[in-house]
């Protein structure tokens, strides 16, 4: 299986960019990664907004399970989330790209692309946070699943 993280804009803060990365690399022992960093939009603007949606869905393949962290989404336990890995290894999924969308929210359309929507939190994170809460969040349910002592 393969995860597309995608999301506007690099990763400025060093310290955050060195976690994801560590991360990542942790997950790549089990999972394919690739970061897509598209450019995102330099405004509020609904029309900035639907410029940076449309980057977006085209780095989401046709045949990409897509995933979109968002704030209506289902909030999941990291039990939960190595149970719904599983499910996706057992049904042989290809790629599961997942959106992490700007600060100002994602375009209806990448909404309605989504076929599956998580929370990482109650709390605001910044997109950066995120990041990095997904891409450990992901490890360890990979640890979870393998019965590694990281999990605990």
């Amino acid at each position: 299986m393969r995860f597309r993280f995608i999301w506007p804009g690099k990763t400025k803060d060093e310290r955050l960019r060195s976690l994801i990365s560590e991360y990542l690399k942790r997950l790549s022992r089990f999972a394919k990664c690739e970061v897509t960093e598209i450019r995102e939009s330099a405004n509020a603007d609904p029309s900035a907004k639907a410029k940076e949606a449309q980057r977006i869905l085209e780095a989401i393949s046709s045949t990409s399970l897509a995933v979109l962290l968002d704030e209506r989404g289902r909030e999941l336990s990291s039990k939960q989330l190595a149970d719904q890995v599983g499910r996706w290894e057992q049904e042989s999924i290809k790629e599961v790209a997942i959106v992490i969308g700007g600060p100002d929210g994602v375009d209806d359309e990448v909404k309605a692309r989504a076929q599956v929507r998580w929370r990482l939190s109650r709390m605001t994170l910044t997109h950066e946070m995120a990041r990095v809460l997904l891409v450990e969040q992901l490890y360890r349910a990979y640890a979870i699943n393998r019965g590694l002592p990281y999990q605990k």
